[in-house]
C-alpha cells in the first residue's frame, strides 16, 4: 500500500523545523511503524537525500526510545502500545500520517524526530541508591511483602521512561514518570531507608528540569504504553508532603 507522511524535519536544536511531505510506496501490512520508516529512509538514501533521524533500540516496547507523536498522539492511536509495536495494518491504503517529535521545553530537539530525554536520567539519579545488605542472595521470602503492595510496585516499575506522559500533558509535566519511580520503592521495604530523601530530591529535580505542574488532566495515563495509573501521582504527593513535614 501507499502511505503519505508529513514528517517533522529539523537540522538541529538551534534551527527552525518544518513538516515535509513524503510518499511511501510498497508498504506491507505486516511492517511495524519503524520498519516503514526504515523503508522510507532506504529510498531517500538511494536518491541521495538525507535520511530521517528517529530514535529506537529494542523495538519490543521495553526501552522507551521510540518517542514519536503520531497524528497528535504520543506513540500513536493504539492504546497501551509503544510506537515500535504499532503496525501498518492499522492504516489503510492512501492514509496520511503526521509524525512529530515530543514537544516539551525539557526535551529539546536534537535532530528531526530525536529529542534529548536526559532530564529523566537526572531525575532518577537524584533519587540516589537503595540500601541493601551485601553477601549472598537473601531468601525470596526473607522480607514479607503484602501481595497488594508487590503487585502495585510491579505495575509502577513497568514505566519505561519514554516521556509520552510529558508529550501528552498540556503542562508538559513529568509527574507520572517521577511518581512511578518514587511509588514503586515507597511500596517496598527495600525502599524505606532513603524514602523521604528520595521523594524530596526527585521532585525538586523534576521542577529544576523545567517540567510543568500536574493539573490532573489525565492525558498522561491515556497515552502511557504501560498504562500506568495516575494513582501514582497521588502517592507521590502524599510521600512528598510527609517528607517535608
Amino acid at each position: 500500500m501507499t502511505i503519505n507522511l508529513k514528517v517533522w524535519r529539523q537540522k538541529n536544536g538551534s534551527t527552525p523545523g518544518t513538516l515535509k511531505d513524503y510518499r511511501v510506496e510498497g508498504v506491507n501490512d505486516h511492517m511495524s511503524f519503524l520498519e516503514m520508516f526504515d523503508h522510507l529512509n532506504e529510498h531517500l538514501m538511494l536518491r541521495g537525500e538525507e535520511p530521517i533521524e528517529f530514535d529506537h533500540d529494542c523495538r519490543e516496547g521495553i526501552c522507551g526510545s521510540c518517542n514519536l507523536v503520531i497524528d497528535g498522539i504520543p506513540h500513536g492511536p493504539q492504546k497501551g502500545t509503544a510506537a515500535c509495536q504499532l503496525h501498518m495494518r492499522h492504516y489503510s491504503d492512501g492514509a496520511t500520517i503526521t509524525v512529530e517529535p515530543w514537544r516539551a521545553a525539557a526535551f529539546p530537539v536534537i535532530k528531526d524526530l530525536v529529542v534529548d530525554r536526559s532530564a529523566f536520567d537526572r531525575i532518577q539519579a537524584a533519587g540516589g541508591y537503595i540500601s541493601v545488605n551485601t553477601n549472598s542472595a537473601p531468601d525470596a521470602n526473607a522480607i514479607p511483602i503484602r501481595k497488594e503492595d508487590a503487585d502495585i510496585a510491579f505495575d509502577y516499575a513497568a514505566c519505561i521512561g519514554c516521556g509520552a506522559c510529558v508529550a501528552a500533558c498540556p503542562n508538559a509535566s513529568a509527574s507520572l514518570f517521577t511518581a512511578a519511580k518514587i511509588a514503586q520503592f515507597a511500596r517496598l521495604p527495600q525502599g524505606a531507608p532513603e524514602r523521604e530523601r528520595r521523594v524530596v530530591r526527585m521532585v525538586e529535580q523534576m521542577e529544576k528540569e523545567g517540567f510543568g505542574d500536574c493539573s490532573n488532566h489525565g492525558e498522561c495515563e491515556a497515552v502511557c504504553p504501560k498504562e500506568i495509573s495516575i494513582q501514582a501521582i497521588a502517592e507521590m504527593r502524599r510521600e512528598y508532603m510527609k517528607a517535608i513535614m
